[in-house]
């Protein structure tokens, strides 16, 4: 078998889509971790994205992969869900349906809403082309003044509702992306499944919790 073979096939495909949610999930935790610096003040954050501009054809590199990754990740899912549905009955579907949980069942519609909150969230924090007139601050130092940018958009509650629940739904995703990644590649066995489970859980929605602080800092005035 070739690896055009593999890469078509459905275990190819899981391996595939396993591979690009690590990419992603590494972007995620890398991400939250950068914008919490927002809760150490203004010098902070502002410091940390100008440094990720001073990086140029880095930063590009690193967009253009993970749009790639993106890419991959939704391609393979659809691809997966057509062949499954194609091959499994009615009757198993609607037991399979029963026994799987929320998170899963709604996997494809929490997919598709992020998919719409990336490019929201783009042209909002990265290109300026939304609500742009929050991100036309400099600081002191003349460094676009993120901090401010984010704390003024933070402040309308329907910019941060939108926020809170977005990320919500990513929660939700991980919780289910997280154990299926480990069942893709296969190391899941019967004993160790309900830990898994558990620690998919702990950490799909600790990223939740982590990304949601901060536009609900900011809504109810603990970030200023």
């Amino acid at each position: 078998m070739t690896s055009c073979d593999y890469f078509s096939s459905s275990t190819g495909k899981k391996f595939l889509m396993a591979v690009s949610g690590i990419a992603l999930f590494g972007f995620i935790v890398g991400h939250l971790l950068g914008n919490l610096q927002i809760f150490l003040g203004p010098e902070a954050l502002n410091r940390y994205s100008a440094f990720l501009k001073s990086t140029g054809e880095f930063l590009w590199a690193a967009r253009i992969g993970l749009l790639v990754m993106v890419g991959i990740h939704i391609w393979t899912a659809v691809s997966l869900t057509l062949e499954n549905r194609a091959a499994r009955p009615i009757g198993y579907a609607q037991k399979d349906y029963i026994k799987a949980s929320y998170a899963s069942r709604t996997m494809h519609m929490s997919g598709l809403l992020l998919f719409a909150y990336i490019i929201y969230h783009l042209m909002h924090f990265t290109f300026l082309k939304v609500h742009s007139q929050y991100g036309n601050y400099c600081d002191d130092l003349g460094r676009h003044d993120v901090y401010r940018m984010v704390v003024l958009s933070f402040q309308q509650p329907l910019i941060a509702i939108t926020y809170i629940i977005a990320n919500f739904l990513l929660g939700m995703h991980l919780s289910h992306g997280l154990y299926s990644m480990f069942q893709s590649l296969g190391l899941v066995g019967e004993e160790s499944r309900p830990k898994l489970q558990l620690a998919a859980n702990v950490v799909g929605y600790g990223i939740f919790v982590g990304y949601a602080s901060i536009p609900l800092s900011v809504w109810l005035g603990l970030v200023k």
